[in-house]
Formats: structure tokens, C-alpha cells, sequence
């Protein structure tokens, strides 16, 4: 059964929000990773480094919000509406595979799907009703 988790997109304030939701909810950040940090690095400047290329904070029973700062120098902007994603956490590579392609159907590939570096399997769509979904399968850790 896959796991629906919130992910949020800031214009360069996730590390502000998310210490203020730590301050609401309680719990330890996990996964902290900045730009300067990625392979992105090459491509951030000065200090868009210092920027969070994601985070996540555990909140309650197996729910957790996750957060990007999404900056307009890797050519996004944040606005209503492109704020909020939806991220399924798949059991396996091929169910990963079997949502990204029902969710694509009529909608719009945004990234597709990919061995990424933080070591999984990820694409993310906007269905046809305008849903962002990130789609995900992480590779067990050997």
C-alpha cells in the first residue's frame, strides 16, 4: 500500500517554516539536505547554497511533511496552486511505475521518472485535474 505524504513548495523560507511547524508539532527534521550539498550545487549560487533542497519532519503516526525551497533560479516560482504536492511513496519500482503512468494519462509530465541521487526512483506529474503528484520508490539501503 503506498504512502501519501504533503510536500510543499517555499520561495526560499522553507527552513523558517519548517522550524516554526517543528515548533507546532515537535519531532527531529530528517533527511535535512541543502543545495550546496547536491549535485545542483554547480548550478545554485552564493546563497541559494545555503537554501534546502528538502527536508522532512515526521509528524504523528507514519505522516510526514516534506518541503523544497523552490528557487527561481533552477526556473520555478512559486505561486497558489504550484505550492503543494502530493508525494506516493510506492512499495516497488513497478508500482511507481503503474501510478506515474495512470496519473500522466491527460496530464503533463514534469519530470519523468528516474534513478535519482539521493537513491531513488522518482518522477513527478500534474494530472489532468491540475494535481501535482511526485512519485517515488526509494531503493532499500544496501
Amino acid at each position: 500500500m503506498p504512502t501519501i505524504n504533503p510536500y510543499l513548495n517555499f520561495p526560499g523560507n522553507t527552513e523558517e517554516a519548517f522550524t516554526y511547524y517543528r515548533n507546532v508539532f515537535g519531532g527531529d527534521f530528517v533527511n535535512l539536505m541543502r543545495f550546496k550539498d547536491t549535485p545542483e550545487a554547480g548550478r545554485t549560487s552564493g546563497s541559494d547554497g545555503e537554501k534546502l533542497m528538502h527536508i522532512s519532519l515526521p509528524i504523528g503516526k507514519g505522516n510526514t511533511l516534506m518541503a523544497t525551497d523552490a528557487l527561481e533560479a533552477h526556473g520555478f516560482k512559486v505561486t497558489f496552486g504550484n505550492n503543494i504536492n502530493l508525494a506516493v511513496e510506492a512499495d516497488s519500482k513497478a508500482d511507481a511505475e503503474k501510478y506515474f503512468n495512470a496519473l500522466s494519462k491527460g496530464g503533463k509530465v514534469t519530470m519523468p521518472l528516474a534513478d535519482q541521487f539521493w537513491g531513488a526512483y522518482f518522477g513527478s506529474i500534474t494530472d489532468k485535474y491540475g494535481i501535482h503528484w511526485m512519485i517515488s520508490y526509494t531503493y532499500p539501503k544496501k
